[in-house]
């Protein structure tokens, strides 16, 4: 009888740890379970997304704070993660990363390879220059070396302009870049986002710029996701929120310091 006992207690309390470590197990995989979206972006754009080394390593800007807080409402925390702009659209495609936030134009050669969100800014393309370069508008770019990022809609811009007014085009991986070169003297001019060249008009004082016209269907930066992501409607569903009541518009005024 008492072995009898001994079995049935021996039995309970197997299954009770059985239970016991059932649990811990799921609660386990559900705190393995991260909510973490890979950010990918380049973070040479201010104010869209760099880092100011001065105060810390930390990519802020713009479109940082924009993922974070549709990220955050969705209950997604965001880790961000740099890289050149050419091989943003690639990260996508390859699982590297969920969304790409890179002050990217939703052009009909991207979407074929990945999906936009809604435009959440417009803004324009400027060709900046030395002030004593003598280029005052399009025509004097004729036999100049413009210099622009490799991959942007800035690139494809030039492209437009060289079958006007013949120019010579040469890219680089990172706006600093272009810059620095055309410091050096080996680039005339370069195309850069308007609210992109402004911050460096605030440093660099001997440069100057113009704003040329955009193409209507391919102005604004939009969110980029992989093909079909489940993410794509969620982040248009928060976007239109932020846009209606005011939120989007205080990331504005507080990146670009004033009405788009």
């Amino acid at each position: 009888m008492k072995k009898a006992v001994i079995l049935i207690l021996t039995m309970v309390m197997s299954v009770g740890l059985l239970a016991a470590c059932g649990t811990s197990d799921n609660a386990n995989k559900k705190s393995g379970d991260k909510k973490v979206l890979v950010m990918a972006t380049s973070a040479d754009y201010p104010p869209f997304e760099y880092v100011e080394t001065k105060k810390s390593d930390d990519i802020i800007g713009f479109d940082v704070d924009l993922a974070k807080a549709i990220a955050g409402k969705l209950g997604y925390t965001v880790n961000v993660k740099d890289m050149d702009f050419g091989g943003l659209v690639q990260s996508l495609k390859s699982g590297q990363a969920d969304l790409v936030l890179a002050g990217m134009t939703p052009t009909e050669k991207r979407k074929k390879n990945v999906d936009f969100s809604d435009i959440y800014y417009t803004a324009h393309h400027l060709i900046i220059s030395k002030k004593d370069s003598g280029i005052e508008k399009l025509e004097d770019l004729k036999g100049k070396t413009v210099g622009v990022q490799l991959g942007s809609i800035q690139e494809g811009k030039a492209q437009e302009i060289n079958k006007q007014i013949p120019i010579k085009i040469e890219n680089r991986n990172r706006i600093p870049d272009l810059i620095q070169e055309m410091k050096s003297g080996r680039f005339d001019a370069a195309i850069i986002e308007d609210t992109v060249a402004k911050g460096y008009f605030e440093k660099e004082k001997d440069f100057k710029g113009f704003t040329i016209s955009d193409d209507p269907n391919e102005a604004g930066s939009a969110i980029a996701f992989p093909k079909n992501s489940e993410l794509t409607a969620k982040f248009n569903k928060e976007l239109k929120k932020m846009k209606e009541n005011g939120e989007l518009q205080k990331l504005v005024v507080k990146w670009f310091g004033g009405e788009k």
